[in-house]
């Protein structure tokens, strides 16, 4: 019987979110309580209860990490979890399913050689595999411009003669890109979405292996009732000391988590927007997302779809899982703190436009707590700031008034304010022990039950790791908090925001970068904590952790921006990861195929990133261009020929440089002058014009 339509799992999980709920609630109660008695006041001025009412609902943001965790170790441990999609694998199929899947690589302006190279992997490990035929590769691109759009297209018609895969991986660059990633998806839907049953989703950095697509595949056509199919991405691929710090803690501390978040979400799960499979019939019925009455940034396009697209699946009925224990998917992490908070930047406005569809008739109670979960993820950074403000306040507030001993009512008696540092030190231990007593507990599972801490580089570097990675993380998490405070700010005050592409290489940050980012706020903590210090010495070393790696934020984005560092700890087999001790082969597979793109020359020897003028000039993607226009029927629209005639005399006169986006763009829909100007670059005085044209 098919499990995952019984009614047991939703019966239990009833059962284990009331379970969470208490174990949220009743230690923020009391923690709430206790903060006020440790208060001078007591809570009972204004500023004292605004502070108990913000740390009571910091205290249970936390907890729900600290509990997931926590239960995640629990399923880890018993080491079978009735409710897993994973049992799936176990069970044949009645008969040799042949549903056909299309996997989805959705790009923008990325670096052509690492998504050829991912393509390339992913393609090559399904070859190994049985069911090899049942998937095809579609890249699905929204780069601008007309060089990356040739350097892509060049590199995709590369990679099918170099594999043979006609007909297996196919190429299309959007001409109108509307609502970026989701919409690029819709496109592809629409145009092929009744070819295919179901819809593997990456990223542009994604790898997965084929036997995993063909055990997702397996999954879902023995659960009938799943919509879409998650797996927890394990992080690889860098080598600077910020990205193989996250790479390290998301594989020390990510199954732990994952398995708590599919313990008490079961199938009211999220889908991550990639390394996920999506039943694509109901995805097309269902999914659609709405546009939002209003303006950006809080109304428009809906910009983080994919826990909207999970919410609108499962209000249809259908199940949403994560396959926690499911290996073999993969995952690059941005390589320095400027591209972090960059990205992050645009998840905060997508997470926030989620508060709007809250009460979105409907919706599963689940849904409902994710979205508030995600919005949370970027308002809890402004809350611990507003928290700290307000202690702050409080302290130099008593060192300027001082304390008041009479009340407005008659007393016999004075008040005496009492403060007690001793609770205070209780109550931060407490804080303490909820962020980091879950890391311990990875420790313990990869050491004791899993006994794979060699690939961790033994059992004390593993500790040592830990204990580094807690290091950068306390040092970056003040700036993590004042970034996301000013991201929620400027979103909630309307201020649009751009949605460019990530940085994926190892590039260090420049000290003119960090200055222009990191500058206001280093003021900011000179200022915050120098008006402390001035007022309230004593109160200020309780702030120090957080103020200093504010003030010296600019020194820490460059230097964990440097690959030096992590290559050194690397080499000490320290924040070390299974991906580096013992790499699976898509994971060799990939680096190796990087490099190898990265290095082969460009014919002609011109520039990768010139792809406009390969196109005029190399005879092969000249000619590519020219017959993917005769099979897809492309033409130049309301171009007029005197316009075309212009663009082609002012590029016979001043050069493709000279030319604009949109004229290099018109060009090249345009096959009969793509021949007469790749002619005549080669023939013209004896190629002088070609030589003119490649200065």
């Amino acid at each position: 019987m098919d499990n995952m339509s019984t009614p047991s799992w939703r019966s239990a999980t009833i059962r284990r979110r009331l379970v969470l709920t208490l174990l949220i609630l009743i230690p923020s109660a009391l923690a709430s309580s206790y903060v006020g008695s440790v208060l001078p006041n007591k809570g009972s001025t204004p500023l004292e209860l605004a502070i108990i009412i913000v740390y009571s609902v910091l205290f249970a943001w936390i907890s729900v990490g600290f509990w997931t965790a926590i239960l995640g170790c629990f399923t880890l441990l018993r080491r079978y979890d009735r409710f897993s999609v994973s049992h799936a694998l176990s069970e044949p199929l009645e008969q040799d399913t042949a549903a056909r899947t299309a996997v989805l690589f959705p790009i923008c302006n990325e670096d052509t050689p690492r998504v050829m190279a991912g393509i390339k992997t992913t393609y090559l490990s399904l070859q190994q595999t049985p069911g090899a035929s049942q998937f095809d590769i579609h890249i699905l691109s929204d780069s601008s411009g007309a060089d990356k759009w040739m350097e892509e297209e060049a590199a995709w018609a590369d990679l099918v003669e170099e594999l043979g895969a006609q007909n297996r991986i196919f190429y299309r660059n959007r001409k109108v890109n509307l609502k970026r990633k989701s919409g690029n998806v819709a496109d592809f839907c629409r145009r092929h979405g009744k070819a295919y049953t179901y819809m593997a989703v990456f990223d542009a950095d994604s790898v997965m292996s084929g036997e995993t697509l063909n055990a997702m595949l397996h999954i879902m056509e023995r659960r009938p009732k799943i919509g879409i199919l998650q797996t927890a991405p394990a992080c690889f691929g860098h080598d600077t000391l910020l990205a193989r710090l996250q790479q390290f803690a998301n594989r020390v501390y990510g199954p732990m988590f994952a398995a708590g978040l599919h313990f008490w979400q079961l199938g009211d799960a999220q889908y991550w927007g990639h390394n996920a499979f999506i039943r694509i019939e109901p995805f097309m019925r269902h999914c659609g997302l709405p546009r939002l009455s209003g303006k950006p940034p809080l109304g428009g396009d809906i910009l983080s779809h994919d826990f909207v697209e999970a919410a609108l699946m499962r209000r249809a009925g259908w199940g949403v899982w994560l396959a926690f224990d499911l290996p073999g998917s993969w995952e690059e992490c941005p390589p320095n703190l400027l591209s972090e908070l960059k990205r992050d930047r645009r998840w905060c406005q997508g997470n926030l436009q989620h508060l709007r569809l809250l009460f979105t008739e409907g919706l599963f109670p689940a849904h409902r707590v994710l979205f508030l979960n995600g919005a949370m993820s970027y308002a809890s950074a402004l809350l611990w700031f507003t928290f700290l403000m307000l202690s702050s306040g409080e302290a130099v507030l008593q060192a300027i008034v001082g304390p008041s001993y009479f009340a407005a009512t008659r007393s016999l008696f004075p008040a005496w304010p009492v403060w007690q540092p001793l609770w205070a030190l209780v109550l931060l231990a407490t804080t303490g022990v909820l962020l980091f007593f879950p890391k311990l507990l990875s420790y313990m599972l990869i050491v004791i039950k899993t006994r794979r801490s060699r690939l961790f580089g033994g059992p004390f570097r593993l500790l040592l790791s830990i204990f580094i990675e807690v290091v950068f993380s306390a040092l970056l998490a003040p700036i993590r908090m004042l970034f996301h405070s000013k991201f929620v700010c400027i979103t909630l005050l309307g201020r649009q925001i751009g949605w460019g592409s990530q940085q994926r290489d190892d590039r260090p940050t420049t000290w003119g970068e960090a200055i222009r980012f990191h500058g206001g706020g280093a003021l900011f903590g000179l200022l915050w904590g120098g008006v402390v210090w001035l007022y309230s010495p004593d109160f200020f070393w309780w702030i120090a952790p957080i103020v200093v790696p504010i003030i010296f934020s600019m020194p820490l984005s460059v230097i964990t921006s440097h690959h030096g560092l992590g290559l050194w700890l690397r080499k000490k087999k320290l924040l070390l990861i299974p991906e580096e001790a013992a790499p699976e082969k898509e994971i060799r597979d990939v680096t190796r195929f990087t490099r190898e793109m990265e290095d082969t020359p460009v014919p002609l020897a011109l520039p990768r990133e010139a792809g406009f003028l390969r196109t005029l000039l190399d005879p092969r993607v000249n000619g590519l261009r020219r017959a993917l226009l005769a099979r897809r029927g492309q033409h130049t629209g309301k171009v007029s020929n005197a316009t075309l005639e212009q663009i082609e005399e002012k590029i016979l006169q001043t050069g493709p440089a000279s030319l604009s986006v949109n004229e290099k763009l018109t060009l090249l829909r345009d096959a009969g002058r793509l021949r007469r100007l790749h002619t005549m670059a080669w023939t013209k005085n004896n190629g002088s014009l070609r030589e003119r044209w490649m200065k």
